[in-house]
């Protein structure tokens, strides 16, 4: 089947925000007066809900130690974004008006909130692209379970064999074959292009606009 419906992760694909993401982890673990964790640690949860984020970074956090670090996360992460303005990778914009041009659904489903995800993509200019978007809150299994792609499919009237999902993390690559569409990592995000091999994405790229190709050579 020819791709129609091509969803999206956010952070690390569409939106260059890790920097406000690891500022925003290391404020919370300094407010709550937790040992420090270096970027590269922070960083490596990044693609997960809040509260693995935590749990991975603390593993002997009780469950509601790892809610309040969440919690306190969320607090933290709209006070920051005042002050630090995340960016959409080059070339973001015109790639996703391009596809939406040609006629492809573009939706999201992240690991970050529904609210901020609102918020973010109507702040870098992308609401007008995207159709449909699924954060943590909107699931009861996060990725790498299916449940963020069925239940697109299920809201936008598509079939898995219709679908490409993008990704940066080994995360987005399981959820999209879990669910049976196609997969494609990308490498300029928080993941390496050995996890994405490993997860077994059927295409790896280098910039997004090799997405245009992609989904135009599969008639």
């Amino acid at each position: 089947m020819r791709t129609q419906l091509i969803i999206f992760d956010f952070d690390g694909t569409l939106g260059d925000t890790r920097h406000m993401i690891v500022t925003t982890m290391q404020m919370t673990i300094a407010e709550l007066g937790l040992p420090e964790r270096s970027e590269a640690a922070c960083a490596s949860t990044i693609g997960l809900p809040l509260v693995r984020c935590f749990g991975t970074l603390f593993p002997d956090l009780s469950e509601d130690e790892v809610q309040r670090c969440a919690d306190t996360y969320r607090k933290i992460f709209y006070e920051n974004l005042e002050a630090i303005h995340p960016q959409t990778f080059p070339h973001v914009v015109e790639t996703l008006s391009a596809l939406k041009e040609q006629g492809f659904t573009l939706t999201i489903a992240s690991s970050r909130s529904h609210a901020s995800l609102v918020q973010l993509t109507q702040d870098l200019g992308l609401s007008d692209c995207i159709s449909y978007l699924i954060g943590a809150d909107n699931v009861e299994i996060a990725k790498p379970h299916p449940e963020p792609v069925l239940k697109t499919l299920e809201a936008m009237g598509f079939e898995a064999g219709q679908t490409l999902v993008v990704g940066d993390m080994a995360v987005d690559i399981l959820m999209g074959a879990n669910a049976g569409a196609r997969t494609c990592g990308v490498t300029w995000g928080n993941g390496t292009r050995e996890d994405l091999e490993k997860a077994g994405a059927d295409f790896i790229i280098n910039s997004i606009e090799e997405l245009i190709e992609i989904v135009n050579d599969d008639d």
